[in-house]
């Protein structure tokens, strides 16, 4: 699995964004960074699907290290973290709910689920099943965000939606933008042996939320 080895790396990598380096360094680059965290996902794929078996949990879940440059003003060629991508089986395009697993060093490291920037008809859906099931959202937002085990995150419109209340008691999240909560880790806890099962449990406490969300797209979770 991950270990500190891997965060070495990666803060290197920070020091050293070039691809000269990371040539010379590209075997420790596979058995220390890339490989344990194919490893990771593989731990997570039966924890996962026990909670659901419409998110896909495989190497392509994996994202590359390699950064797309080709619009950015920033032209470093890698990226200094890990990330892994667990979306639903409606395909990667689709406005069903997913997984998003970050992880960095320096307390950086977390587990990040629901839906990211929907559009048109999929956010009109979201806003009403809120907007109509107040008491479903409160339950299943309520658990997750008590004592600041998850957060929030994401934008939100700076003014109410057209067509919805500005005196209705969720407006706040009426006016989001994105519908997804965050679960931290330290880098502790990345490194140990039961980070794999930290996810899991992560994940699972997360569910209730995808549902809610899957219903409101019309989709399965």
């Amino acid at each position: 699995m991950l270990t500190k080895d891997t965060f070495k790396f990666l803060g290197e990598l920070k020091k050293h964004n070039e691809r000269p380096w990371f040539e010379k360094n590209k075997a420790r680059y596979e058995s220390q960074v890339r490989d344990p965290m194919l490893d990771l996902v593989a731990a997570l794929q039966p924890r996962l699907r026990q909670i659901t078996r419409h998110v896909v949990v495989d190497p392509r879940s994996v994202m590359r290290i390699y950064r797309d440059v080709r619009f950015s003003k920033d032209k470093s060629p890698y990226k200094t973290y890990l990330a892994a991508m667990f979306w639903h089986s409606d395909g990667k395009e689709s406005p069903s709910p997913g997984y998003y697993l970050h992880v960095e060093p320096g307390g950086k490291t977390m587990l990040g689920g629901g839906v990211w920037r929907p559009e048109g008809a999929a956010l009109k859906r979201i806003r009403d099943a809120i907007a109509g099931d107040a008491a479903g959202w409160k339950k299943v937002t309520s658990g997750l965000l008590k004592g600041g085990a998850c957060s929030m995150i994401g934008e939100s419109l700076k003014r109410p939606p057209p067509g919805y209340d500005p005196e209705h008691p969720l407006i706040e999240d009426l006016k989001r933008k994105d519908f997804c909560v965050s679960m931290p880790f330290g880098d502790a806890k990345v490194v140990s042996a039961r980070f794999a099962d930290e996810v899991g449990k992560g994940a699972e406490k997360m569910a209730p939320l995808m549902k809610f969300l899957a219903g409101a797209v019309g989709a399965d979770f």
